[in-house]
């Protein structure tokens, strides 16, 4: 994927303050963090309206992206982020809870729907199309009648949260594999 001139610009998706930091939903943030440890940047405010580092991930030149809007309006910052490091739609990756996958399993994914998943919405909306990399990171169903938009915003169970720091640790791997040796390698390493 990578070029010597291009950018792996990587969302991590999210809500901004404390009151949702654990919360199922905000799986992206959290891999977005664990990727700024292995660059060894802190996030910094940026003019698109989202947090940014931008540094070397594997050896290519990578921009990772937390908007600070809610999920439902996350487009309008990855697309001003797109504008700004002029990062076309195919080197794009967005990380993202998935509530079709059991908790921790971790799918790779070009383009495709939107699953009802409103921060994918946004963005698809915003940049324009749906030919952008998916990391999905499986969160499972809610549990008997439970809604799934109060299930997202739960944290996780204390026996996820066990096993979460070597989840997000996989899933920060199958990012940077996504960013080295492309889409088809990546699956077939991680799936």
């Amino acid at each position: 994927m990578s070029t010597p001139d291009s950018v792996a610009l990587i969302v991590g998706l999210g809500n901004p303050g404390p009151r949702y930091e654990g919360n199922r939903h905000n799986i992206g943030f959290l891999v977005a963090d664990e990727l700024a440890d292995r660059i060894g940047g802190k996030f910094k405010a940026h003019k698109a309206g989202a947090d940014v580092v931008e540094g070397r991930l594997a050896g290519a030149r990578a921009v990772l992206v937390k908007p600070r809007s809610f999920m439902n309006l996350s487009g309008g910052p990855v697309a001003g982020a797109v504008k700004f490091y002029k990062a076309p739609p195919e080197s794009v990756i967005v990380i993202h809870d998935e509530l079709d996958l059991p908790f921790g399993t971790i799918r790779l994914k070009r383009g495709g729907g939107e699953n009802g998943h409103n921060g994918l919405r946004s963005i698809s909306k915003s940049i324009g199309t749906r030919d952008y990399l998916r990391v999905r990171f499986g969160i499972g169903r809610p549990p008997g009648r439970m809604d799934p938009a109060d299930y997202v915003l739960k944290d996780f169970s204390g026996a996820e949260r066990k096993e979460l720091a070597y989840f997000i640790d996989l899933c920060a791997d199958a990012v940077e594999a996504l960013v080295t040796d492309g889409l088809e390698a990546a699956q077939n390493r991680f799936h």
